[in-house]
């Protein structure tokens, strides 16, 4: 996975994203999923920037697909193996840290 043995948490997001759409998606559409699921409006540029990254780093693949109704052709992407080994580490390593914790899992605001 290059330098480090860890995705960062943005990376996470966006792989999660892309894990949740199938593949193969658009950066659009991952940016999309993101502030559905989580509510979080992030930039499209960081989402392209992301990918592009973790495309460097063999997590995700891409390919050009047909243009939509005489646009642009979009870049699809594709989780890969290492992409999807990355995403499971990275849950290991959460769920170690939580464990043994007093915090639960999930707390739901009241305010």
């Amino acid at each position: 996975m290059g330098g480090r043995d860890y995705l960062g948490e943005f990376e996470q997001v966006v792989l999660l994203a892309l894990l949740r759409l199938g593949d193969p998606a658009y950066g659009a559409a991952i940016h999309r999923e993101i502030l559905s699921a989580t509510g979080r409006d992030v930039s499209i540029p960081a989402v392209y920037v992301t990918l592009k990254r973790m495309e460097a780093k063999g997590l995700v693949s891409s390919r050009l697909g047909k243009s939509a109704a005489g646009g642009r052709a979009t870049k699809n992407y594709r989780l890969q193996p290492a992409g999807e080994a990355a995403l499971a580490r990275s849950r290991e390593l959460l769920d170690s840290l939580w464990e043994g914790t007093h915090l639960p899992a999930s707390r739901k605001s009241t305010s």
